[in-house]
């Protein structure tokens, strides 16, 4: 049974950073597109960036150049380093992993809030 257990969300000031973890168990990590994505109250759900098994790495717009993803797949956990936090990046966060041609799993997600 695959499990994602992420970790790390807290709440912290308009300029701080925050590093959450995404653990994963039951399967092999290093083969998986690994995500992460948040979802604000009343939104959508949205991709935040991803990084691919070869470790090529994609980001929203929205946090280019403040967040960074990366994976260390000897210890089957990804991670999302997020600096210069604003309000606008409070949300819930989930970790995913995905592969072409089978259904994606989810974690169970962690809060972040910016707020002073």
């Amino acid at each position: 049974q695959v499990q994602l257990v992420e970790s790390g969300g807290d709440l912290v000031q308009p300029g701080g950073s925050l590093r959450l973890s995404c653990a994963a168990s039951g399967t092999i990590f290093s083969i998986y597109v690994m995500g992460w994505y948040r979802q604000a109250p009343g939104k959508a759900r949205e991709l935040v960036a991803y990084i691919t098994s070869g470790g090529t790495t994609s980001y929203a717009d929205s946090v280019k150049g403040r967040f960074s993803i990366s994976r260390d797949n000897a210890k089957n956990t990804g991670y999302l380093q997020m600096n210069s936090l604003k309000p606008e990046d409070t949300a819930v966060y989930y970790c995913n992993l995905g592969r072409p041609g089978t259904s994606p799993y989810w974690g169970q997600g962690t809060q972040v809030t910016v707020s002073s």
